[in-house]
This record gives structure tokens, C-alpha cells and sequence, in this order.
């Protein structure tokens, strides 16, 4: 229930600022700042919100109220204030994902939440950060990057706010602190449609194209150029051809009548998919009279990264696959194990026992990763063979009356078990080893009466399973696996009275050796118009020892380009704003653990799809050589187990010589979209 103004008032001793939600974040509304985003960020919260009494681990908050005035209520805002030094997660995991490792670690990160309808009249829970059902989170760092984590609106159970008017409150704010770059993860779904598909194909970009957004980084070695190709492929599909491809199939006369149909409502000619999907969600957004029961506009129901995955590349595209669940005894008697079947039987149940007691401590928010399960069942049982045993093979197996569930936690990447009733239409039965929940079968399609039902239709059968062309199954392959979108604001230097620079650190000779990444991007540093060299050095050390941990001590020796000036002479006339400036110093803390945004592990990721970097997929390492891949690549599903004891291919040739040259290979996505000189493939459609 939303909260109303007079409850509002109640609240507090003095009469809260109420702001508009839709004018919230535009020029001059409610501020006006003309610094960097780590000044920026502090005038708002001075000048636009208050304290709030929740107490969020021991984090500051502050609650900005918006008024909604259509809905006539009252929307809160809060702001955490995280201190990196103070954090259980320091590093950022999001940062690493998209290629932002290199950077140094912020002091400060700014979470952004309006916490779903319900909660809005509230305390915020101790782990609100971790929640994913706000109809808004996003994650500021200090240095002005940042990332979109979660946008909530009809679709994710709203009565109030819609997508559309959450992500121009957010634009505005981001354009109103003057960020810099923000990434979004986009795993948004409608009606089981991936909308980054849908909206490529339609449009040329993601939903969040919208708004600016645009390619970042693909997983599995998917590069800009091959993401703009597939969608131009795809997107060029013509509809006449269409129909020839699929004359031999089951799906020939529907798709038949969605085309005849939609070509008689449209007022200009309709070619091509593109022209297609566009007319139709255009269509179902004006909701004419004829056509019925046309749904809202879409809008992410939620940007989670529990997605489902398209495992194998040169497989088909099939529909969600129903979850397999085994009865854990059955599991082990088809297991070569040293153990006996009664002892495996037992760290099951102990693990189970740890598990349903996390639980219930945490009121069902979260799992246990595998080392805090393995530390917990160590009170019962000792030998940790026995358990590393176990637990590898714990993934949707059935014990007593539980399931266990092992899944990749969104936050933070790392893989952790879960434990749910046994229920929900999933029985056990002795003469059955899986359990497959039945799903009823889905309603014949009546081409015209549902624009949603036919956009869905031409979904699945063309975009995810076209007969008998590999190249569209590849492109579709690229398009779902480019998930990483980021919006870049321009530098400002607007204001007439103030020089701005880009501030680039620059390592000195000695710096060389002391295993200094990629350098970090520069910072934004605002002075006076007549400042001279001495305080625009000052102002450089006092940005950078406030926005990074590794550089709190410091000191600017020199400034390219202004060796010649004294300190104590002006700038104006002698550099002009908007400029980059390279600045060298010491006192670069290289030995700090709190170095890097991508942490302190240096771990290596080298796959046969090119990716050489975390791309936030699964993977798994060799025990040989240690070097990471996709277990996708590796051709193993993401419901299946990683095995005990995994070797990649390049060992396997160092250790077993091939007594034959011939191999089974498959090509990925990747590799049959790059240019055509590069790999002489004839990219016609």
C-alpha cells in the first residue's frame, strides 16, 4: 500500500520536502550542480533528503518523497551510502562483468531503491541491497560509474509506477549527477520473450535503447561488430521468404495468416521481420479496435540474472526445459563411490539439516555457498572428502522432503545451495528416478484476435527455431548472448565562471614493475576561472585521494603541458577547459588490497570462443592448468555437474597425444559473424 501524504507527515516532526516524480532529476529540479558526481551526489543528499532512521548494516540512508500526482500518492526514494573499507563485498562484481576490473576501487558507492508498493510504508530490511523485487536499484560508485541493477514496474507487481516513467526517473537523476557511465545487465522477459531479441530485431537496440543505452560487452566472445551483424541479419529477413522456408513445416499457415493479417492493417508496406514486429508492437501499444485484449506496453518485468540460457551453439533453439529433479539415493547407487551408500546417505542429511537451518535464520532470503555448507556440516561429519563428494553431486537431487538446488546467486556470482519443500506438484516415486513436472499444453493460436499471442508465436518459430538455416540460429545465438548495455554521458563544460578537466593518471617509471593494470579512466576536477597551477594540483589530489582507496596519499609532481608555469600562476590563458590533462605523482598505494574493482584475485580466463575475461557466465577451471572457460564451450549443460575432476582439451593433448588428426569441433557465434575477408564466409540473406 503506498503511503499518503498525511501518513507522510505523521512521520516526522517537521513537514518533509515533497519533490514531483516526473520532474524530479530535470535541469535545475531540484538542483542545479556544475561539479563532478562525488560533489554532486553530496549536495543532493544535503539539500533534497533526510535521514532516515533505518539502519541498513550500519550504512547512512537517506528518503527523498516523490509525489506521484496521477496516483496521488507518495513514492520513497532512498539512498545507502556504502563505504568500500566497511563492506563484506568491497569489489564489484558488476564492474568485472563489463570489462571495468582495471578501474580502482571507489571509497564510496551510492545504492539508488525504491523498494517495491508494499514496503514503501516500511523499515528497510537489514539486507535491502541484496533484494531484487525493487521497483528500482541501481548502484552509483563515486567516481560517477555505475550500474542499473533492477527496474520493477506493472509487470513485476506495481500498482503504481510502470517501467516506462521508473527508467526516465532514473535518466533523469543519472543525467541530474552527472554520471558518466552506467551499465545495465539486460535479462528482461515478457511472456518468456528475451525483449533484448524481441527489440533488437524490431528496433535495432534493446529496450533500454530507449534511453541511449548501447552494446558494451557480449559473453562467450561476442564482439560489437558481430552483435551489429546479427541484428542485421535478422532484421532483414523478408517476410515472402519467410513463408517459403517454412512451406514444409507445421507452422507454414499461421505464420501465413499473422503476415496476411497484419499486411491488411497496415498502412505502409511491410517487407521484412523488422517491419513486421514493429507494426505489431506499435499495434498492441495503441490497443485498436480490432484487435482484443491487447496487453500493456512492455516493459522488463525485472533486470535478474536468473535468465534461462540457450546452452549448445549449433543446437536448435528449444522451448524451457523442464527441471529434472532426482531422488538423492537413487543418484548414489549409480555412483562409483569409495564411500558406502549409508554415508553418503548421512552427510546428505547433514547438509540438508545445515541448509534448513540457514533458512530459517535468514527467513528463506538466501543460500549458503559451498565453503560456509562444507564449514557448517564439518561439526558432524570430518572427513571433507566425504563432503566435497557429496556436495558435488547435490544439484536438484530430492532428500527426504526437501529439494536441493544449486544456482549462481545474481549478487554475487558465486555458486550457492538452496533448499525448498517438497511440493509444488513434484512427487517421488520408487520406480521413477526424474521427476518431471507436467506443464499443461498451451492454447491454439487464433492469428489476429491477440497481438501479444502472435508476436509470441513468430518469437519461437522464426526468431528461435527458423528451419534449416544455421546463420539465423547463430545470429539469434549472438543477440541472446549480448547482455551487457551502457549509456555514456558527454563531458560537460558548460559554465562560463569554472575550468573543468579530465584528470589522467599517468604512472611514473617506477610505477612500471609494480603490477599497475590498464589504466583507470580520469577523473572529472572543477576549479575556478581564475585558479592557478598550485590549486588545480590541490584540486587533482584532493579528487583523487577522496574518490580511490589506492591513491589516498597522493601528491601531483608534475602536469603535462604545464612544466613551463609556476604554482602560483594563473591558468586561464594558459590551458584551455574541457581538456584532458595528464598528471604523474606519488604516493600510489599499489600493495593495497583495496586496489582494483575487480579485487585481488589474478585468475586467468582463456576460452575457445575468445572470451579472456570474466563475462559473468558459468565457467569452470582446469586442474591442470588452471585457466578458466565457459562450461558451455566445454559442452557442458548448465543443469548438469561440473565433473570432479575437469581437464580442458589443450592438457588433454599435452598428456595424451591424439592418434589422429581429426576431431569434433563446432563453430560459435563468434566466430561465423566476424567479417568475411577474416574468415571467408559469404554473409548473404
Amino acid at each position: 500500500m503506498s503511503i499518503s501524504i498525511l501518513e507522510a507527515f505523521k512521520k516526522r516532526k517537521r513537514r518533509p520536502q515533497l519533490y514531483g516524480f516526473h520532474t524530479f532529476g530535470d535541469p535545475g529540479c531540484p538542483i542545479n550542480p556544475k561539479g563532478a558526481f562525488r560533489d554532486n551526489i553530496q549536495v543532493l543528499l544535503q539539500h533534497c533528503a533526510e535521514l532516515d532512521d533505518s539502519n541498513v548494516q550500519g550504512m547512512q540512508t537517506w528518503c527523498t518523497l516523490l509525489l506521484h500526482e496521477t496516483r496521488s500518492c507518495i513514492v520513497p526514494l532512498f539512498t545507502i551510502e556504502e563505504k568500500v573499507k566497511c563492506s563484506t563485498r568491497p569489489y564489484c562484481d558488476h564492474c568485472r562483468c563489463t570489462g571495468w576490473s582495471h578501474h580502482f576501487l571507489s571509497k564510496r558507492k551510492y545504492h539508488l531503491i525504491i523498494p517495491k508498493d508494499n514496503e514503501w510504508n516500511k523499515p528497510l530490511a537489514n539486507h535491502v541491497i541484496d533484494h531484487q523485487t525493487h521497483l528500482l536499484h541501481g548502484v552509483i560508485h563515486c567516481n560517477g560509474f555505475g550500474h542499473l541493477l533492477c527496474i520493477n514496474g506493472n509487470e513485476g507487481g506495481s500498482k503504481y509506477l510502470c517501467g516506462r516513467e521508473i527508467m526516465d526517473l532514473w535518466d533523469r537523476i543519472c543525467t541530474n549527477l552527472r554520471t558518466r557511465k552506467i551499465t545495465v545487465e539486460d535479462v528482461s522477459k515478457k511472456r518468456s520473450m528475451d525483449l533484448r531479441l524481441l527489440y533488437g530485431v524490431a528496433y535495432g537496440h534493446s529496450w533500454f535503447g530507449k534511453w541511449g543505452y548501447k552494446f558494451c560487452r557480449g559473453s562467450f566472445g561476442v564482439a560489437e561488430y558481430n552483435y551489429n551483424k546479427a541484428i542485421e541479419i535478422l532484421s532483414s529477413l523478408e517476410l515472402d521468404q519467410i513463408i517459403q522456408d517454412f512451406s514444409n513445416t507445421d507452422q507454414c499457415r499461421d505464420i501465413k495468416q499473422i503476415i496476411r493479417h497484419c499486411r491488411n492493417m497496415s498502412e505502409t508496406q511491410l517487407v521484412t521481420i523488422k517491419d513486421l514486429l514493429r507494426f505489431m508492437l506499435t499495434v498492441k501499444s495503441r490497443a485498436p479496435l480490432k484487435l482484443n485484449n491487447a496487453p500493456a506496453a512492455p516493459a522488463p518485468s525485472s533486470i535478474s540474472r536468473a535468465s534461462t540460457r540457450i546452452t549448445l551453439r549449433n543446437k536448435p533453439f528449444a522451448k524451457e526445459k523442464s527441471q529434472n529433479y532426482k531422488s538423492f539415493s537413487t543418484a548414489i547407487a549409480n555412483m562409483d563411490s569409495r564411500w558406502p551408500a549409508r554415508r553418503l546417505e548421512y552427510a546428505a542429511e547433514v547438509i540438508v539439516t545445515a541448509l534448513k537451518e540457514k533458512k530459517e535464520d535468514n527467513f528463506c532470503h538466501g543460500g549458503m555457498t559451498r565453503q560456509d555448507l562444507r564449514d557448517a556440516a564439518r561439526f558432524h561429519i570430518g572427513d571433507t572428502g566425504l563432503l566435497d563428494y557429496v556436495l558435488k553431486s547435490m544439484n536438484n537431487v530430492i532428500v527426504g522432503s526437501h529439494v536441493v538446488c544449486r544456482t549462481v546467486n545474481p549478487t554475487t556470482r558465486i555458486l550457492e545451495y538452496s533448499i525448498h519443500e517438497l511440493g509444488d506438484g513434484i512427487k517421488v516415486s520408487e520406480q521413477e528416478a526424474e521427476i518431471l513436472p507436467k506443464h499443461l499444453p498451451a492454447p491454439a493460436l487464433v492469428p489476429g484476435i491477440d497481438a501479444y499471442s502472435d508476436v509470441v508465436y513468430l518469437y519461437n518459430n522464426v526468431l528461435l527455431d527458423y528451419p534449416g538455416s544455421n546463420l539465423v540460429d547463430l545470429a539469434t545465438q549472438a543477440v541472446l548472448d549480448s547482455k551487457h548495455f551502457v549509456k555514456e554521458w558527454p563531458f560537460r563544460d558548460e559554465e562560463d565562471q569554472l575550468l573543468t578537466f579530465i584528470c589522467r593518471l599517468m604512472p611514473c617509471s617506477y610505477d612500471m614493475g609494480t603490477g599497475l593494470k590498464e589504466l583507470p579512466p580520469g577523473e572529472i576536477v572543477v576549479v575556478p576561472l581564475h585558479a592557478t597551477v598550485g590549486e588545480l594540483k590541490l584540486a587533482v589530489e584532493t579528487a583523487l585521494r577522496d574518490t580511490y582507496c589506492i591513491t589516498e596519499g597522493f601528491v601531483v609532481m608534475e602536469i603535462e603541458g604545464l612544466e613551463e608555469l609556476d604554482d602560483d600562476e594563473v591558468l586561464f590563458g594558459a590551458v584551455e577547459s574541457g581538456v584532458e590533462l595528464r598528471v604523474r605523482g606519488s604516493g600510489i598505494d599499489f600493495k593495497n588490497r583495496f586496489g582494483y574493482q575487480g579485487g585481488i584475485d589474478n585468475w586467468m580466463v582463456k576460452c575457445e570462443c575468445g572470451a579472456q575475461d570474466d563475462d559473468g557466465e558459468r565457467m569452470v577451471a582446469c586442474d591442470i592448468c588452471e585457466v578458466w572457460q565457459h562450461t558451455r564451450c566445454c559442452g557442458i549443460e548448465d543443469t548438469e555437474t561440473v565433473p570432479p575432476l575437469f581437464v580442458c582439451s589443450g592438457c588433454c593433448v599435452s598428456l595424451v597425444p591424439p592418434k589422429t588428426d581429426s576431431f569434433c569441433a563446432f563453430e560459435c557465434s563468434s566466430t561465423l559473424l566476424m567479417p568475411k575477408e577474416t574468415y571467408g564466409l559469404e554473409l548473404g540473406y
